[in-house]
């Protein structure tokens, strides 16, 4: 099976801060390999260092008062609602500590998985907001290509099936790899399914966005019986076709099978150098045992009725 694909990264995101401030320094250089949770920019972290500090003074002191409470409490000096609420007291505290000791590791930005580094959009010293957009971060090996195949052709895959895909960027080469996804859902338009690939590429030459030519395998070569696809017609779930026999127009049910483009393989019904209508069948006066002659040579019919017509041969060939 042949199809259009398009590469993708296994895994991409562009990294944004969570909180606003000025960069101090960066840890990577623009297209470099960088490994997970490596720092890749640093944030001005003064005033969250200085939110940690103040919150853990003020834990500090909740922990000795309700201590405090608690040892005069146990000689019922202190009442235990009063316990209680130095007690909520350090919870309070120990959430604004939490929250402190979150924001100040948001100022250093680190790469989620392994990967490549793209162009920075940023420089340092510049103030950026939360959300700004800093760096594109993609995971080149392995790479994945998506590509749709016709719902007719479904049956024929499966996941772990072989891919080999060509591309224009790299002529004369292949790359290969498998199948590792079938989306369920049927592109109720086109009536196709995309499937995903994933494909090696140690040596990072394949990058997202390009376009590939897809090859599927889905079995070994084999002589069919084949016939021009212009020829089929079909009427609600049955398939059939228009013969010229004796100068009579003949009709005949088949199964089909594999299609190539123009043709389509015929499982049953026909005979190799069976002559079949392929043009002009479709027309009101086309019947069963409607006269029709050959005209021009083997491959023109034409009916008597004026209903123009061609015909082609099935053909025997792998």
């Amino acid at each position: 099976l042949q199809a259009v694909g398009s590469l993708r990264a296994d895994e991409s995101v562009t990294l944004r801060p969570e909180v606003a401030g000025r960069i101090l320094r960066t840890g990577f250089q623009e297209g470099e390999r960088v490994d997970q949770g490596q720092v890749l920019f640093v944030l001005d972290s003064a005033i969250a260092e200085a939110e940690l500090r103040e919150a853990q003074a003020n834990l500090a002191v909740s922990d000795t008062a309700l201590g405090r409470a608690a040892k005069l409490g146990a000689k019922s000096l202190v009442s235990k609602s009063e316990v209680d609420k130095l007690r909520a007291d350090v919870a309070v505290m120990q959430a604004r500590a939490a929250s402190a000791t979150t924001r100040l590791a948001k100022t250093r930005i680190r790469a989620p998985f392994a990967g490549d580094t793209g162009l920075r959009e940023v420089s340092v010293g510049e103030y950026v907001t939360a959300g700004q957009a800093l760096v594109n971060l993609v995971r080149l090996d392995p790479i994945e290509v998506d590509f749709s195949l016709p719902e007719t052709q479904l049956s024929q895959v499966s996941v772990g099936q072989t891919v080999t895909l060509t591309l224009d960027a790299f002529p004369g080469r292949t790359f290969s790899g498998a199948v590792v996804a079938i989306d369920p859902v049927i592109n109720p338009t086109s009536r196709s399914a995309r499937l995903r690939a994933r494909i090696d590429n140690a040596e990072r030459h394949l990058r997202p966005g390009l376009s590939a030519q897809v090859s599927l395998g889905v079995g070994e070569a084999r002589s069919a019986l084949l016939m021009p696809e212009q020829a089929l017609m079909q009427q609600g779930d049955t398939r059939f076709v228009y013969t010229v026999v004796k100068g009579k127009a003949k009709k005949i049910e088949v199964r089909t099978g594999l299609r190539l483009p123009g043709e389509v393989e015929i499982v049953s019904g026909l005979n190799a150098g069976d002559q079949v209508i392929t043009a002009g069948q479709a027309k009101s006066m086309m019947h069963e045992g409607a006269d029709v002659m050959v005209v021009g040579g083997t491959d023109e019919v034409e009916g008597k009725n004026k209903a123009a017509a061609t015909s082609g041969r099935a053909d025997s060939k792998p």
